[in-house]
């Protein structure tokens, strides 16, 4: 009967120090950059075709867990194309650096190395034309959703492979001979590496 007594507190020590060693292991905090792929969906409107060379960039994010699955995360990038416009058999070209900034809510499923999530959110994308006196930068308000997969590679370290999409009207420059304003997409795919703390 006393070993029984004796057994319920050093199981019960036992649980509570295994609860608070699992809690130290759970961080809010996350860092990654990532190298990404760019690539426009080609638009139309009244005669004038917009589209974009296919670009790569890097880009830089943090995110801060409110718990297990719940998070919010800022980003910013950078990217070098070049806008095209097709006007009734004539082509513009504008290179133009991007930048763009945006802040979205994650939702994780926390596994032990695998860790999937989503992302909804919105931001800008900034575009400076290169080398064209003509055109203005140019800022456009976007919508951003994706998703992807972390990959544990020891307890604070991982690898990301990430999916993002942007929706967005694409840059005129403020140059009335482009056409107006139109509705496109660019899909990010991106890997990269990260910490957490």
């Amino acid at each position: 009967m006393s070993f029984r007594n004796s057994l319920a507190p050093f199981l019960l020590a036992g649980a509570l120090s295994t609860g608070l060693a699992s809690a130290q292991e759970i961080y809010k905090s996350e860092a990654s950059v990532q190298f990404f792929g760019t690539f426009v969906s080609s638009t139309w409107y009244q005669g004038v075709q917009q589209t974009a060379t296919d670009a790569g960039g890097v880009l830089a994010s943090y995110r801060y867990f409110f718990n297990d699955y719940n998070g919010v995360e800022l980003n910013y990038g950078f990217a070098s194309g070049t806008q095209k416009y097709n006007y009734f058999g004539s082509i513009a070209s504008t290179p133009a650096n991007s930048d763009e900034a945006t802040a979205a809510w994650i939702f994780r499923y926390p596994g032990h190395r695998f860790v999937p999530f989503g992302l909804l959110g919105t931001g800008a994308l900034v575009f400076d034309p290169q080398g064209n006196s003509f055109a203005t930068v140019q800022a456009r308000a976007a919508f951003v959703y994706g998703g992807g997969v972390d990959v544990g590679i020891g307890k604070r370290y991982f690898l990301r492979a990430e999916y993002r999409g942007f929706v967005y009207d694409s840059p005129d420059f403020n140059t009335f001979y482009l056409g107006p304003d139109r509705t496109t997409h660019r899909a990010e795919p991106s890997i990269g590496f990260g910490i957490k703390w």
